[in-house]
């Protein structure tokens, strides 16, 4: 008898495997790599209710992967086991986070990984704002261009300008270093900090914010949304800008107040606008559509095919890595690690 509890006591039974919820669409290589170790459900919108999904799915869940969902309380209260979620973002304003702190659920994200991408974006918005790309290659292919062009469509220079960053961060220094190096632009930053480092680097100078309105050509915004910069440019911020300067936003659409905007451009209080996100998305209708000196893009700063596959391998390894009881390399919320 002895010899058989002797026995029993080292036999190696086979460990449950985690569920793991994919609230977005995956490649298929990530979803197989996903179902070789987790029991995985995958967030179907041609199966119908999304929210009856995530219902079925949320209680039994150790892990969730996937971006673009607002996630909090209300949305998790019945993922009882909710061990990590994995934002495919850098960004993570969609997610309560003092609620996942509370519930001790790991979150991560995917920083760097797309800091390059979204800066070539953010400079292509300087780029078609200052010299009306898309403005004139709507005019070109509608039949217009029948003799050459003349004064009231040229655009204005960017190099040599002054380039104005709020947030300078991985993204803004790397927009900075495009303007300095690329079309010798004079750099202008502001934040909750100084940068000594990147003040050296690229010759940037730090300003005060009303000071970087008023004296910068071009303003791009690379702050994160939280409570202190919702709506940071507002009617105010806008007639400080000069009358020839261009804002763009890469940041969220909610640093800016859109209606000041679609007013300032329609009188032409400042020159143009280069956006990439906006107050309410997706959007179908906005009376920025209607502008001329508004270049418009879907929320794309990340979507080229390289970064995005790039961010869902990074994503990927934050999640395997936390779900094995291993500390993630990009933990957004290290205080609930018990690991």
């Amino acid at each position: 008898m002895l010899g058989l509890r002797s026995r029993l006591s080292v036999v190696a039974f086979p460990t449950m495997k985690k569920n793991v919820f994919v609230f977005s669409r995956l490649a298929p290589e990530h979803l197989d790599r996903l179902r070789a170790q987790f029991n995985v459900t995958v967030l179907d919108p041609k199966l119908g209710d999304v929210d009856a999904q995530f219902a079925a799915a949320l209680p039994q869940a150790h892990g969730m992967i996937g971006v673009g969902r607002p996630l909090g309380e209300k949305q998790l209260a019945q993922a009882g086991q909710l061990e990590v979620i994995s934002s495919v973002s850098v960004g993570y304003d969609n997610y309560d986070l003092a609620y996942l702190n509370q519930r001790g659920i790991a979150l991560t994200n995917t920083p760097d990984v797309l800091t390059e991408t979204t800066a070539d974006l953010g400079f292509a918005l300087i780029m078609a704002a200052a010299r009306r790309t898309a403005e004139l290659d709507a005019w070109t292919k509608a039949g217009q261009w029948k003799r050459t062009v003349d004064a009231p469509l040229f655009g204005v220079d960017v190099h040599g300008k002054k380039l104005g960053i709020l947030g300078l961060g991985r993204i803004g220094a790397a927009i900075a270093r495009r303007g300095r190096f690329g079309f010798n632009m004079d750099v202008l930053y502001h934040g909750n900090n100084r940068k000594p480092e990147l003040e050296q680097e690229l010759g940037a100078r730090y300003c005060g914010f009303d000071e970087l309105l008023g004296e910068a050509d071009f303003v791009c915004v690379v702050v994160p949304l939280s409570d202190a910069t919702r709506k940071l440019i507002g009617k105010r911020e806008l007639e400080l800008m000069k009358p020839s300067a261009i804002l763009v936003n890469i940041a969220r659409g909610q640093v800016i107040d859109e209606a000041a905007l679609v007013e300032a451009l329609q009188e032409k209080r400042i020159l143009a606008a280069g956006l990439d996100v906006y107050e309410k998305e997706p959007l179908a209708e906005s009376p920025l559509f209607a502008l001329p000196n508004a270049v418009t893009l879907p929320h794309i700063g990340s979507a080229t095919h390289e970064t995005r596959l790039a961010m869902a391998e990074c994503a990927l390894e934050n999640f395997e890595t936390a779900l094995r009881g291993e500390r993630p390399k990009n933990l957004v919320n290290p205080q609930v690690w018990k690991g």
